[in-house]
């Protein structure tokens, strides 16, 4: 089954408390780094929303480091953005998970059909993940292995005649 995050931009950047004193710009390119990575570890389709409603302009969609991003458009909400979303991607066979830790929220999306996990939740996810990750990095063989390693006795055997040429 497929899986999708909808994730609310600057609610998980209110929860990471490493990125307070961080410039606004800095956190969204942090927070897409993160999700990117996690979209790639996790298997989920992850599409990242920011709030731009009391900017001019017309919503716009961009694709930044494998993540569709969303700003919303003038005198709209994340949260209406992602309720759209759900709305529009909800199919049988996807899931559909939505992370914000705005709590009327996450009762708007859970009666859409979606999922709802928090913004500390989501962060801690993506931590455990990277941990994984660097474990695995941490106890993989060093170096290569011999070059037959883990071919059939016949293949080893035919290979060797090509090699001496016989």
């Amino acid at each position: 089954m497929e899986e999708w995050l909808i994730v609310d931009g600057y609610n998980v950047i209110g929860a990471h408390t490493g990125w307070s004193t961080l410039p606004l710009e800095e956190s969204r390119l942090r927070l897409m780094a993160l999700l990117s990575e996690y979209q790639a570890i996790s298997g989920r389709r992850v599409v990242l929303v920011f709030d731009a409603h009391r900017s001019p302009g017309g919503e716009s969609r961009q694709l930044e480091q494998q993540l569709t991003v969303y700003f919303t458009r003038e005198r709209e909400t994340a949260d209406q953005l992602i309720e759209r979303l759900v709305k529009r991607l909800k199919q049988p066979d996807r899931l559909i998970y939505v992370a914000t830790s705005d709590y009327l929220e996450q009762r708007m999306v859970f009666g859409q059909g979606a999922y709802r996990i928090s913004s500390r939740e989501l962060l801690e996810e993506m931590e455990r993940m990277k941990g994984k990750i660097a474990k695995q990095i941490q106890t993989a063989p060093k170096g290569r292995g011999p070059l037959g390693q883990g071919l059939g006795e016949e293949v080893l055997r035919k290979l060797e005649q090509w090699r001496r040429k016989k």
